[in-house]
């Protein structure tokens, strides 16, 4: 008598608990919270020639959807911008023509976080501010 009443509670447990996973396979899939890929960014300018030691100078935020938003100054020509180019960020800005210093005091920008819900983790290094300001000088992105 003992054995059955064991296994009728086991059964009984194991019955359970299908039917409490068959619940939640069931229910309805949670509705996405916005029709648009998330394009949120965290964009840095900082001294040094590495992204993860150059001491960071100036940070924005930047997000681009559903509405331009964040900490950044110009945010709308900044998402107008990173829209052109496909979210490429090595196509920002334009050869310099500025003549600059050959001086080595590195400056490195960076760009971390998810444009049109790809992630994203972009760095370069320019020599020195001069050369940052020249290429990027009609650039909204790095503006700030």
């Amino acid at each position: 008598m003992r054995y059955t009443a064991t296994t009728i509670g086991a059964t009984l447990s194991t019955a359970a608990l299908l039917l409490a996973a068959g619940a939640t396979a069931n229910a309805a899939p949670a509705s996405p919270e916005s029709l648009y890929a998330p394009s949120a960014l965290v964009l840095a300018v900082g001294h040094g020639d590495d992204a993860a030691t150059a001491g960071v100078e100036r940070a924005v935020t930047l997000s681009c959807a559903p509405t331009p938003s964040g900490s950044h100054p110009d945010s709308a020509a900044a998402c107008t911008e990173l829209n052109s180019v496909d979210g490429e960020f090595g196509l920002l800005g334009s050869a310099p023509t500025t003549p600059c210093t050959r001086q080595w005091d590195p400056v490195t920008v960076t760009a971390a976080g998810v444009w049109q819900g790809k992630r994203v983790s972009w760095t370069t290094t320019y020599g020195n501010s001069c050369e940052m300001r020249a290429r990027l000088a009609d650039s909204a992105v790095f503006s700030f």
